[in-house]
């Protein structure tokens, strides 16, 4: 068995944390599925629709709240152009910092904006308590393979080299639209959709 840094797939033994969440969608006709976090934002995610349109491809976005409300053209372009979104939290709170309460409420607050049945941790943890009431109102989305676009020691080249070597049918795969991911992500994600094509992968979309 290879054992991955976790910052690229998780061990199997935490997935097991989260046991009704979706790591990876389902593999015939060698479908992956692209999700980007964090956004929506001016400065990366209309870049990012632009190249989905282009590559005619679709993908889910995890938003934060306060960023849909502060952008609400964007959010409504990612929905026109067939696109599927979720709740990243309001705030992008981390589950193990904030307590159980705080979070649950956080967490309805985008809601109000979002309206979705999926739902993705920021930082990929919660708590147990935290994890069991969500789960109870949404879908929870993690990841197979994260890009690590958001590293700031990784190049664009180290982005695309990551994601072609790890990729496999099914693959879940987490950019970010956000400012802190923007050089790696211009870089890096026309090259992985052209190159997964070339390839032979197709680009599904979770199950709406």
């Amino acid at each position: 068995m290879q054992f991955l840094d976790p910052r690229i797939r998780l061990p199997q033994f935490l997935t097991g944390c989260f046991p009704l969440a979706t790591w990876r969608g389902p593999a015939s006709g060698n479908r992956v599925y692209l999700t980007f976090d964090d956004g929506p934002v001016p400065e990366v995610t209309p870049w990012v629709l632009d190249l989905l349109k282009k590559e005619d491809v679709k993908a889910c976005f995890f938003c934060v709240g306060e960023n849909v409300e502060r952008h609400p053209g964007i959010y409504r372009r990612i929905l026109e152009e067939g696109h599927l979104t979720g709740n990243h939290t309001y705030n992008h709170l981390q589950g193990l910092k904030t307590p159980a309460s705080r979070y649950l409420e956080n967490v309805e607050k985008a809601a109000a904006c979002i309206d979705s049945r999926f739902f993705r941790p920021p930082h990929g943890f919660m708590r147990k308590s935290q994890y069991q009431a969500v789960s109870r109102r949404f879908q929870v989305v993690m990841w197979d393979l994260i890009s690590g676009d958001y590293r700031q020691k990784l190049t664009p080249q180290g982005v695309t080299n990551r994601v072609l070597k790890y990729v496999r049918p099914g693959s879940v795969i987490t950019f970010h639209d956000s400012v802190k991911s923007k050089n790696n992500l211009y870089g890096a994600l026309p090259e992985v959709v052209r190159e997964l094509k070339r390839e032979g992968y197709r680009f599904g979309v979770l199950d709406a």
